[in-house]
């Protein structure tokens, strides 16, 4: 099985991922990121072109398209959701969604050095922009429990937190008794470690999301007062 992952819930990703079997573990063959946050329209398209050029692929070896549903900023979320939709539709191939945070999951689960104590729960969270996170909270296992959410540092559950937005809020956190992880403290959802998320999902039996975005909240874009008026009337 081939699958292209793509996530832009903060930097833009994509990634080739390979599987000999639905319960086989994923293997990677060719990933890009950016470190930028508002280029994802100019570097997504031309990235998943490189990764099928460097790995000798076309679309149409492809069996499925992995995207980031979120929770993320309004923009960079439509460019992958509707970028993974075309490609899809054009190589007429399923596209299933899957909730980024779980690649921050996935990374924290794959480096059992940086976890400490594995049989304790922890948070993943990113920035939210407005002074707060958004965040999910995992049992030991990776299992979500909670979330995702957008909020205050303040309202994240106790225990480790991984993820940018765990360094942007340090002292916050650690004043609601929260440690934040100090390999993860600049860490953002990568296509690579979400879409292995996802083999791990289909191998166990599971299932993925739609692919509708998890804005969480309402955009900052406002319709003028006139127009409201001129459409009313």
């Amino acid at each position: 099985m081939l699958i292209l992952a793509i996530d832009t819930s903060a930097t833009a990703s994509a990634a080739l991922l390979k599987t000999r079997s639905a319960d086989s573990a994923a293997q990677l063959l060719a990933s890009f990121h950016t470190e930028e946050t508002n280029t994802h329209s100019e570097v997504l398209a031309p990235g998943i072109q490189g990764l099928l050029a460097e790995t000798g692929n076309t679309g149409g070896d492809l069996d499925a398209i992995v995207v980031g549903v979120g929770p993320g900023p309004f923009t960079g979320l439509r460019v992958g959701i509707a970028t993974a939709r075309a490609l899809g539709f054009a190589w007429g191939i399923p596209v299933h969604g899957a909730m980024s945070l779980n690649a921050l999951a996935h990374d924290v689960l794959a480096d059992s050095a940086s976890r400490g104590n594995v049989d304790q729960g922890f948070t993943v969270a990113i920035d939210a922009r407005r002074k707060e996170l958004y965040w999910a909270h995992y049992a030991a296992d990776g299992t979500l429990l909670d979330g995702p959410h957008v909020g205050v540092a303040e309202a994240l559950p106790p225990g480790p937190v991984y993820g940018a937005g765990a360094g942007l809020y340090g002292d916050r956190l650690a004043g609601n008794g929260n440690k934040v992880a100090g390999p993860f403290a600049d860490r953002h959802p990568s296509a690579g470690s979400l879409g292995a998320w996802a083999i791990r999902v289909l191998g166990s039996g599971g299932e993925l999301l739609p692919t509708t975005p998890l804005y969480l909240r309402e955009s900052d874009a406002q319709v003028p007062a006139q127009m409201k008026g001129s459409s009313a009337s």
